[in-house]
């Protein structure tokens, strides 16, 4: 496999750019730069998990796996400004710039570290875990997000993902429903599935 935005340490030369995105209703300022997933924009995907996002019922921290330049946490960040989220990738370009986003959108309840997957990660208290899965790095790290982030979890906490049809929907389901025992699709647009599966007991 070449490399891609899974990498830690990309190779491509630093191309940034800024622009703007609306999210939830509110006018984000994004810098991306190359080698960092959807550098160009914020994709399809990862808009439609943060805008059908809602706060859970339980309360604590939340955290995002692979949140790339940061549009999915920041955003939901800024609409729960009573909750800390947890920004974490693997690649250190994309957390540089996460931090930058973070500043230059004036939020300030965020924690971003590197973490591959949730191996980094020291607090097992979160409310919900929201995560766009790197496909490309290939099924079994998909995979490890999902069990990483049900250990992560809280009692009542909930787990939700952005998914293709065409990337895996269909095995991500099955996954999800053995791991938690349940699973739903919440919102379906272009071809993505959100996917919200509650940590009901402790089933591993």
């Amino acid at each position: 496999m070449g490399e891609h935005y899974y990498s830690k340490n990309p190779q491509v030369s630093s191309a940034p750019k800024e622009w703007k995105a609306e999210i939830r209703n509110k006018v984000f300022t994004f810098t991306t730069d190359a080698g960092v997933f959807s550098k160009s924009g914020i994709d399809e995907g990862s808009k439609l998990l943060a805008e059908t996002f809602k706060e859970p019922d339980v309360r604590g921290d939340l955290l995002e796996i692979g949140c790339g330049y940061g549009p999915i946490a920041l955003s939901i960040a800024s609409a729960f400004p009573d909750r800390i989220i947890h920004m974490v990738d693997v690649n250190e370009r994309a957390l540089t710039l996460s931090k930058q986003n973070a500043e230059k959108n004036n939020i300030q309840n965020v924690k971003v570290y590197e973490s591959s997957g949730v191996e980094q990660v020291e607090s097992d208290h979160f409310a919900a875990v929201l995560t766009n899965p790197p496909i490309r790095a290939g099924k079994q790290t998909v995979f490890s997000f999902y069990k990483g982030a049900y250990e992560k979890l809280i009692s009542g906490g909930e787990l939700w993902v952005v998914i293709q049809k065409k990337q895996g929907a269909p095995s991500t389901v099955e996954y999800l429903q053995d791991l938690f025992g349940n699973v739903e699709t919440v919102a379906k647009k272009k071809g993505y599935f959100i996917l919200l599966a509650k940590k009901v007991d402790s089933r591993i």
